[in-house]
């Protein structure tokens, strides 16, 4: 038993697991969950600081291994997942490189998809070969590509499935039997579609990570990451050592907050739904001539994307205009729907992936993954749809 152990209460629906799970109270039992600001934690006799450092007892000894307020989120987070194991970090590219570095070396070789939030691309792309390690991109909705990188060993796979920006919808099972024929773990970025909407794991997935700062929180209110997984091997040997010793922890307040946040996700996440539905078709009935979502029949992975997620997406992208400076006329017409690169958040928020989250990749890399001058992605909010609609034909009227 770890940090990050989980006792399964399988016998909860996931409603009731998004507001029961986690749940310990302390002495004075309170009724929301308590909020454990402390560094450190005291020991009656000195026999007992050693027995917790020789993991002979179980108990907290120092925040950046456990607190009991990430416990608590940690717990609920793998209820939802159905993993038997959560660890929660900083932020969700501490949970992107941690979920890598702890588990490679120089010589191995990983395998991603190509569409990634440009973060995730630097790592991929840029960081690990410094250390000696071979990656290799592909066309993640070419399974041909996938069998043909994967037709030799590899350490670790990595997508995202819907990707960043342009929601590609990846076969995870498909990708997963390629892997696991060479002995590569499956890690996928389910940032996107949220684990109410998509089960990563059910589909063979070995590791699935968050960016908790997105749809988890939903709010705009901080940062977070976590990593869920049922191999005990990865978590125990390899994910926990790593994490205890570099220290991409997350605070107890940023626990706390997205454990609360977690009540409301899947009301949340279903209305973002319901109102991204509704945005894509009005994009489409106006004659935008590409919009991006999976729940529309034009979307070029539609059947994949009906088998493998409850729902589409909160997110939309579209093409707004065919250059920079039209589109930038389009955004800056705009007064509900804020400009930011975050998304996920009760508020609309809209941006130009090509000089933001995706700036930093060439022209050419850009243009692989269908990020053209005119593209936006618009994370729908939870306002009024058609207030929404009405601001983007705001933003239509001035191009």
């Amino acid at each position: 038993m770890n940090d990050y152990g989980i006792k399964n209460k399988s016998d909860w629906r996931p409603a009731t697991r998004l507001v029961r799970g986690g749940l310990t109270r302390s002495d004075a039992r309170e009724t929301s969950e308590g909020l454990f600001i402390t560094s450190g934690y005291v020991y009656d006799r000195a026999e007992h600081a050693e027995a917790a450092f020789k993991q002979e007892i179980q108990r907290f000894v120092y925040s950046r291994y456990a607190n009991p307020t990430v416990a608590m989120f940690q717990e609920r987070m793998a209820l939802l997942e159905g993993a038997e194991y959560c660890a929660a970090t900083a932020s969700g590219m501490a949970a992107v490189f941690a979920s890598h570095a702890s588990q490679l070396k120089a010589g191995d070789r990983v395998v991603a998809s190509r569409a990634l939030f440009g973060s995730c691309f630097f790592i991929v792309n840029d960081l690990l070969p410094r250390y000696g390690i071979e990656t290799v991109l592909v066309d993640g909705t070419d399974i041909g590509a996938w069998e043909e990188a994967l037709s030799k060993p590899a350490r670790t796979v990595f997508l995202e499935t819907p990707s960043n920006p342009c929601l590609e919808i990846i076969d995870i099972r498909a990708v997963c039997d390629l892997a696991h024929k060479v002995g590569a773990r499956v890690i996928v970025d389910n940032v996107f579609a949220t684990p109410v909407l998509q089960k990563p794991l059910d589909l063979g997935a070995d590791i699935v990570i968050y960016s908790a700062t997105k749809h988890i929180d939903g709010q705009g209110r901080c940062l977070g990451g976590a990593i869920l997984s049922n191999d005990k091997t990865f978590v125990e040997d390899q994910l926990t050592p790593f994490l205890r010793n570099t220290g991409p922890a997350i605070g107890p307040f940023n626990a706390w907050v997205l454990l609360k946040a977690l009540e409301t996700l899947e009301l949340r996440v279903l209305r973002h739904c319901d109102n991204a539905e509704i945005v894509a078709k009005h994009l489409v009935d106006r004659g935008v001539s590409r919009v991006l979502h999976p729940s529309l029949e034009t979307h070029p992975q539609f059947a994949l994307a009906k088998r493998q997620m409850k729902r589409g997406s909160t997110l939309v992208a579209f093409e707004a205009a065919k250059t920079k400076e039209e589109t930038f006329r389009f955004l800056n017409a705009l007064e509900l729907i804020d400009i930011s690169n975050n998304l996920g958040d009760a508020k609309s928020l809209i941006t130009h992936p090509s000089t933001t989250t995706h700036s930093k990749l060439t022209v050419e890399e850009r243009a692989k993954v269908g990020i053209s001058p005119g593209m936006v992605r618009l994370s729908v909010g939870l306002e009024d749809v058609m207030d929404i609609i009405d601001d983007l034909e705001r933003g239509f009227g001035a191009i």
